[in-house]
């Protein structure tokens, strides 16, 4: 399914990778969006070149040859992950009520931008509630006949949102040690192994350690009590690990996964709970013993012991 033009804001996220930039950017122009706003992050001092780098990446929003709105928000210098992007995304919705966020490493299958919007509609007023995802990371395994499932995981690899669920964001979280000394953790993750791996990685974000700003989201989420929609197949395919990357500097088997098409009509589910298996699976593989946690724990530990 395609649309003419879509009605829905999209916001792109840019940094120093004009190649990239330009993939997606290629995607956000067949699908026509009626307004983009341009999010981008100043260049690092101590990096040299990264200013011309910056600058082409910027330049590539110039290519905008349908009607569109334009809105820029770029930073003169350097503000890092979590401060550009939280500043980012809250500018965003100072402008729009709802908007699809695509960063310049994260590129979509051309229906993703259909099924964001048709599910914005049809959730916007719903508090249960707080995203729609593009990224799905079942790698094959598909437990609904439904379009999509609803997790308790947040998945920003492509993905979309209301401006009533970031106003609960808590970029700095505020609220974790309350949440941690209470125990209210395991009203969301029941697995003591997987609290573990949460518990670690919020303590490193609360801490200062990681320069980042979804893991807030999935805490900010979830003290609402709030669910994300994972759609069935992936829509998502990130193309940005390597040197280059802030977060994704090695590959791994999340690297350049394969995007599907979305059919239509969208098949809803009849219950917004979370799917229990999916999560269990997810939970496995990304937030527990899993491999790909484990490396996630392991970095967090190399850059405790950097900064100390």
């Amino acid at each position: 399914m395609s649309l003419a033009r879509l009605d829905s804001p999209v916001v792109l996220i840019i940094f120093n990778r004009p190649d990239a930039t330009a993939r997606v950017f290629a995607e956000i122009a067949r699908a026509r969006p009626g307004k983009l706003l341009v999010v981008a992050d100043g260049p690092r001092a101590d990096r040299p070149g990264e200013d011309a780098k910056c600058a082409q990446a910027r330049s590539i929003i110039e290519r905008v040859d349908w009607q569109c709105e334009v809105l820029l928000n770029y930073a003169e210098s350097n503000l890092g992950c979590k401060r550009r992007l939280t500043s980012g995304i809250s500018w965003a919705f100072e402008q729009v009520p709802e908007a699809i966020f695509l960063e310049d490493d994260c590129l979509p299958h051309p229906t993703f931008f259909a099924f964001c919007e048709q599910l914005l509609q049809r959730y916007r007023d719903d508090q249960r509630v707080s995203q729609i995802g593009g990224a799905n990371f079942q790698f094959g395994r598909n437990r609904t006949a439904a379009s999509y499932y609803f997790s308790r995981y947040h998945h920003v690899w492509g993905w979309a949102s209301w401006r009533r669920a970031w106003q609960n964001y808590d970029g700095d979280l505020a609220m974790w040690p309350e949440i941690r000394a209470s125990g209210r953790l395991a009203a969301v993750i029941p697995d003591a192994a997987e609290r573990a791996y949460w518990t670690k990685i919020l303590d490193a974000v609360h801490g200062g350690k990681i320069d980042t700003w979804d893991y807030q989201w999935n805490l900010s989420s979830w003290a609402q009590g709030r669910v994300s929609i994972v759609p069935a197949v992936n829509l998502i395919s990130n193309i940005g690990f390597g040197a280059e990357a802030t977060h994704t500097q090695v590959s791994s088997i999340l690297a350049g996964i394969a995007v599907e098409p979305m059919p239509f009509p969208l098949q809803h589910p009849r219950v917004v709970l979370p799917d229990i298996h999916t999560d269990a699976y997810t939970a496995r593989t990304m937030f527990s013993g899993g491999s790909l946690g484990q490396r996630i724990l392991r970095k967090v530990r190399a850059i405790r012991r950097r900064i100390a």
